[in-house]
């Protein structure tokens, strides 16, 4: 025997065999209709007799495996049930030698046998036969179970014969030697008139009928043969048949403990009357087994002394027992090179055994004594057929790791140099059959729960052998998916040179099949998800903005932005994490309709070289929105790089930000907020007004890096800046043209001076809009222009430090305390310092600074009859240096005593020449620092 059966397990031994063959031309799908149909009648219950007698059926059998049938009587075809076509009485007479043909293929074991005829009409069909049935065609053969629930009963009736005819068989001189085939040559010229050899004919037909009897359902006869069988066998060291009896020893206590069975597809098989249905309820490994169903004994033809039948309870092997005798029937086996099958089967029947007693690992230890089991010269199906089982063995026992090397071994089976034509898909499916094993998926999902789960190495190795294998298969969008996934999962244990080959594979890949974001459905049903949906990767610090923002009237304008730090795509830094707990975070302002919005990112890049980032755009849902993609190169080990994504909302509505999209290295990727982990958001919303037109200022002054105090740089369009002396007036010309769609309808202008502890006289910045406003609406394209005044008064009396620095310099000082000049003035004159050095700065803080805000409120098409309004500020700084001062204050007598005469001493604190004019139009010419009276 040289083909092992890989799926008989401990109860198979209860089993008779029957073969199940297509006679002639059937179709293959409707002869397995047939063939499971009656593979349902898996039990059968015999009639007059409280037995069951179960059923292995088999499609193919080879014919040297019968052979070893009086070794181990479930391995002899007893039944042979023949399915066949036939469409004319002419055909039938072939038909009918083919099938006694098959039957004589088993003929010297079958106990009895049945055709099935289809498409067979007329006299021969009507014809009453209990070997032949005859259908019309597959569909109309209603009693087809009941027919071979008959034949089972034949069958039974012929197993029950011949249990008895041995069994009451006394003659010790006429009991004949059963033996395997390859004993055959070694008994020729034996002396048989021995006691040994005897002994040995007692011992093998003790065993065969132990065999017939657990057949015959007589559980308790079959325990007692087997012990006798033992004794005898161990006596003249009959090692082969002795591990056989053992083995019937065990496979009957198994069968007594164990009721629903060792494998899988006997889960529900009815317990046998002779054996109690709850006997596995009651043993627990260790206990003694002494149980008994005296009832059922006499049904059996079995003395109903009870003192017997406790006898024959006690032979019952122990759960524990059952795997010592186990241990030593393959030690027995092993001695014999031909029992390789044998020793093997044996294994897999102790393995299912102590997965139900949850013993893994001396499970292991038979598993892996039959991985050295040599089986001779196997086919590569064969081997893959052997590696595959012990796979599935060993997940059974919870070794899934080991598990998963043996089905990597029997995927690289399936593509060996010696085999023609090499079977890639049968690889790759075996390969994705590992994946658990080695505690690896293909979801992304699963490498955002926490940490890394398994060998990184072993996992490496896996897909790149997926990439392989699914490019032998011809299908390179599966390797671009494994290799995406390889680059996202394990980047963080791949070296610099492994990147670089890696990405390079990938390249070359999507230059012939692009990566992109479906769902890959496998013909197995099996589902890839897209390998970068849920990137962890690059870090963004995500900032919406809009470029003019828009405020719904009469609220007053403020900017606001939100930042998200996550992980996501091609790109690395660590545990950032943002919790934001809303199921969509509303933004509190408001984008415009056709204008360009801009979301900003900052992203990093690990890799050892240069990364090309390409079509980067936002993804949203909600009104319609124009996506601008943006491409960048990020430089090697880049620290944090500004990303800004723009787009245009092309109606007004609501709009959500729900994450963005890429293309690196060929792939196209979404990266989606909600499957970001940390972030418990379902996107950012946004609210997105009516149209508005846009005002483009411009200025006649230099633009200035101040920001008035408390606004800041966001809330101000530019800001302008100036320098004036103390009364002077400057005038500021600003030109507004419209650079958006709409015309401009209203418009409005107010200020406000931000710098409140000085005093200013009069009207710091004045205008007239009358002007302007008669140009209005103003169309797209059009500009209009206007002058604001600015005009400076401030005091700068009172200051007790401006007085002193004049009597410093000699001036005298009396009189009323208006103010004096400024030291800075005087004393680059004696040091020759100029005025506008940074010394003299730093030194004089004389100089008083004004600050307003002048701000444009316009409005226009759709957004204007929906409230909305644009605010545009434009900041103003101006810088006041003092002028001129009056030194000295006294007064000369008139001639009229109600008269008098004012002396006033006018200094001129500054670099230029000022002329003073008088009420009596008498201008008084002063000089850079020059004091006159």
């Amino acid at each position: 025997m040289s083909v092992p059966d890989y799926m008989q397990c401990a109860e198979d031994h209860q089993t008779v065999l029957v073969v199940v063959q297509p006679v002639g031309i059937v179709p293959e799908d409707q002869f397995f209709k047939i063939y499971k149909r009656i593979a349902s009648v898996s039990q059968v219950s015999i009639r007059d007799s409280q037995r069951l007698l179960y059923i292995r059926y088999r499609h193919h059998y080879l014919p040297e495996n019968n052979e070893w049938g009086d070794f181990q009587t479930h391995r002899k075809v007893v039944g042979l049930i023949a399915v066949t076509t036939c469409g004319s009485s002419k055909e039938w007479p072939q038909t009918s030698e083919r099938f006694h043909g098959q039957k004589e293929v088993y003929g010297s074991t079958l106990y009895d046998s049945r055709l099935l005829v289809f498409g067979l009409q007329g006299e021969i069909a009507e014809q009453q036969r209990t070997d032949v049935a005859f259908y019309l065609n597959f569909d109309e053969c209603p009693d087809v179970e009941k027919r071979v629930e008959d034949f089972v009963e034949s069958i039974f009736i012929v197993l029950e014969s011949k249990r008895l005819d041995r069994a009451t068989d006394k003659s010790g001189d006429k009991i004949p030697l059963l033996c395997v085939p390859f004993e055959k040559k070694d008994f020729v010229g034996l002396d048989t008139d021995s006691r040994h050899y005897k002994k040995r004919c007692q011992g093998r037909m003790r065993k065969h009928v132990g065999d017939l009897c657990l057949q015959a359902g007589m559980l308790q006869d079959a325990l007692v043969h087997y012990h006798m069988a033992v004794e005898l066998l161990r006596g003249v060291n009959d090692f082969l048949w002795l591990g056989a009896a053992l083995e019937g020893l065990c496979s009957a206590s198994v069968i007594f403990h164990y009721p629903g069975g060792t494998a899988g597809k006997t889960a529900g098989r009815k317990p046998n009357i002779s054996q109690p249905a709850d006997a596995g309820k009651r043993h627990r490994p260790g206990a003694q087994e002494v149980l008994i169903d005296p009832g059922a004994l006499t049904s059996n033809g079995i003395s109903a002394d009870t003192s017997t039948e406790i006898g024959r309870a006690k032979n019952c092997l122990s759960p524990e027992d059952i795997i010592e005798k186990y241990k030593e029937a393959i030690s027995y086996y092993g001695k014999y090179k031909n029992a390789g099958v044998i020793e093997l089967e044996a294994c897999v029947k102790a393995v299912r055994v102590l997965a139900i007693q949850k013993r893994a690992m001396e499970a292991s230890e038979f598993l892996q004594n039959a991985v050295y089991i040599n089986l001779g010269q196997l086919s590569e199906e064969e081997k893959i057929q052997r590696y595959s089982i012990l796979s599935e063995l060993y997940d059974l026992i919870g070794f899934h790791r080991k598990s998963a090397f043996f089905k990597r071994v029997a995927a690289m089976q399936c593509v060996a140099p010696t085999i023609p034509e090499p079977g890639w898909r049968a690889c790759y499916k075996l390969l994705l059959e590992t994946l658990p094993g080695y505690s690896l998926s293909l979801d992304p999902k699963d490498f955002n729960k926490g940490t890394h789960r398994g060998w990184a190495a072993v996992q490496m190795r896996l897909l790149h052998e997926l990439v392989y294998a699914s490019r032998r298969m011809g299908n390179p969008g599966l390797s671009v998916r494994h290799l995406s996934f390889l680059l996202q999962t394990m980047l963080d244990f791949l070296s610099d040179q492994e990147k670089k080959e890696v990405t390079q594979s990938l390249e070359n890949y999507t230059s012939k099949c692009p990566g992109g974001m479906e769902v890959i459905t496998l013909p197995d049903g099996l589902k890839l998800p897209p390998a970068w949906t849920t990137c962890d990767r690059l870090l963004l610090s995500l900032c919406f903005m809009s470029t003019i923002a828009a405020q719904p009237n009469p609220d007053i304008y403020h900017y606001d932005k939100i930042v998200f730090f996550f992980f996501l795509g091609l790109f690395y830094l660590n545990f950032f994490k943002l919790m934001c707990w809303c199921a969509y975070l509303f933004l509190d302002f408001q984008w415009v309709q056709g204008d360009v919005c801009e979301v900003q990112l900052m992203v990093y890049n690990p890799m050892p070289y240069e990364l090309r980032v390409e079509n980067m755009g936002l993804l949203t849902s909600g009104v319609e929105f124009e996506s601008l993609p943006a491409a960048l190169s990020l430089p090697a080990e880049s620290g944090l790089y500004p990303v800004t994504l723009v787009g245009v909302p092309r109606t007004a509505g609501n709009i959500t930000v729900n994450g963005y999209h890429t293309s690196v290295f060929g792939v196209t990727s979404d990266c989606l907020l909600e499957s970001l982990p940390g972030v418990k958001t379902g996107g950012c919303l946004v609210e997105v007004i009516p149209s508005l037109p846009r005002l483009q200022l411009s200025t006649s002054l230099p633009r200035s890096a101040h920001t008035p105090q408390p606004m800041s740089k966001e809330e101000l369009s530019s800001t302008v800046s100036v320098q004036l002396f103390n009364g002077e007036t400057q005038q500021l010309t600003i030109t507004l043209e419209n650079i958006g769609t709409e015309d401009i309808e209203t418009l409005e202008l107010t200020s406000k001076t931000v710098t409140t502890k000085e005093k200013v006289f009069g009207e710091f910045l004045s205008w007239e809009l009358e002007e302007a406003l008669s140009h209005l609406p103003l169309k797209p394209g059009q500009s209009v222009t206007l002058t604001v005044n600015i005009k400076v008064k401030l005091d700068f009396s009172g200051q007790e430090n401006l007085l002193q620095d004049l009597n410093d310099d000699g001036i005298s000082v009396t009189g009323l305390p208006i103010s004096s000049p400024l030291r800075q003035v005087l004393k680059p004159r004696a040091e020759t310092k100029p005025v506008s050095s940074e010394s003299g700065k730093a030194e004089y803080n004389h100089i008083k600074t004004l600050e307003a805000v002048l701000n444009f409120k316009y409005s226009g098409g759709a957004g204007k009859v929906e409230g909305y309004y644009r605010d545009l500020s434009l900041g103003v700084h101006v810088d006041v240096e003092p002028s001129v001062f009056f030194t000295r204050v006294s007064t000369l007598p008139a001639t009229s005593t109600r008269q008098c005469h004012l002396l006033l001493d006018i200094f001129n604190s500054t670099e230029h020449e000022l002329t003073v004019n008088a009420k009596n139009n008498q201008d008084l010419v002063l000089h850079a620092s020059e004091c006159q009276r």
